[in-house]
């Protein structure tokens, strides 16, 4: 069975925001308009500001069935809660999940050095639907979502150390509006203790009751899945570090993209594109 669509959200320590946001994901992935702005999601480097259909994406199409993940760290015992009277309390992160439309949400509990006993049960569990929203820094480092979300919130906490690898890994930093000042200038400290973010990594300031801000994150969580898609299919399908124009514009169309989307991501693999015919590439 195919595993459903991974996205983790971890963040830089407790409190830092990380229910909200995956709320408002939710929102969004499983079609729960409430809070949602109407306008359309557009992304400016397709022809007309079109964006492709998402049903050739690995991110599935909008709405679908999504549930979560909510991991907390324990001291001596694991367990997996799916009793809906204690998810549903109202003062349970877990009663925000369900909110947002999450079909399931499953409450993992555990020691770090047994997840491998908690979270495969937990998602094969959720192995049914189209996507799982995984909440927690252990629990990302053990998945490896295909997607990774970090929220920075800078304040006089340390932040865990579970953070710092994920924040070195992560596809896309959330600013909360509230830090946007002070973690901008985090960021730029090349004096900080921790390594940076990947090159790659995109920066949005976050508020939950700005619809732009949230367009913004949807935008940019859409490109990053379409950008890892196209570098999927051209290692599966380049032979020798070479591709033909035929089979490139291939995967340009089986995604829905621009052929430049996909010459440019060929370059970044160093994987050369042969026979161009119409000079697509």
């Amino acid at each position: 069975m195919k595993r459903p669509f991974l996205l983790g959200i971890g963040g830089a320590h407790s409190g830092s925001g990380k229910t909200t946001v995956a709320s408002a994901l939710l929102r969004h992935l499983t079609g729960s308009r409430a809070g949602i702005p109407e306008e359309p999601i557009t992304d400016d480097s397709s022809p007309q500001g079109e964006i492709p259909s998402p049903a050739h994406r690995p991110l599935p199409a909008v709405p679908g069935r999504w549930g979560a993940i909510k991991y907390t760290r324990t001291t001596f015992y694991s367990s997996i809660i799916d009793d809906p009277a204690l998810l549903s309390q109202r003062d349970k992160d877990t009663a925000l999940l369900l909110a947002a439309g999450a079909k399931e949400v499953l409450w993992v509990q555990s020691p770090p050095e047994e997840l491998s006993e908690v979270l495969p049960p937990a998602v094969e569990r959720l192995s049914s639907l189209d996507g799982i929203v995984v909440e927690g820094n252990s629990a990302i480092e053990f998945l490896k979502p295909d997607v990774v979300i970090f929220i920075l919130s800078v304040s006089e906490e340390t932040m865990k150390s579970s953070a710092r690898e994920i924040l070195h890994h992560a596809d896309i930093i959330v600013i909360p509006e509230s830090q946007k000042e002070r973690a901008s200038d985090w960021l730029q400290d090349e004096g900080r203790e921790m390594a940076p973010p990947p090159e790659t990594c995109r920066t949005v300031v976050f508020s939950p009751s700005d619809g732009s801000s949230l367009r913004e994150l949807i935008r940019c969580l859409d490109m990053i899945v379409q950008k890892k898609s196209i570098e999927q299919l051209l290692k599966e399908r380049a032979a020798g570090g070479t591709l033909s124009c035929a089979r490139a514009r291939k995967i340009a169309e089986e995604l829905g993209v621009p052929y430049r989307e996909v010459g440019k991501a060929a370059d970044m693999l160093r994987i050369k594109i042969k026979n161009c015919e119409l000079g697509c590439f």
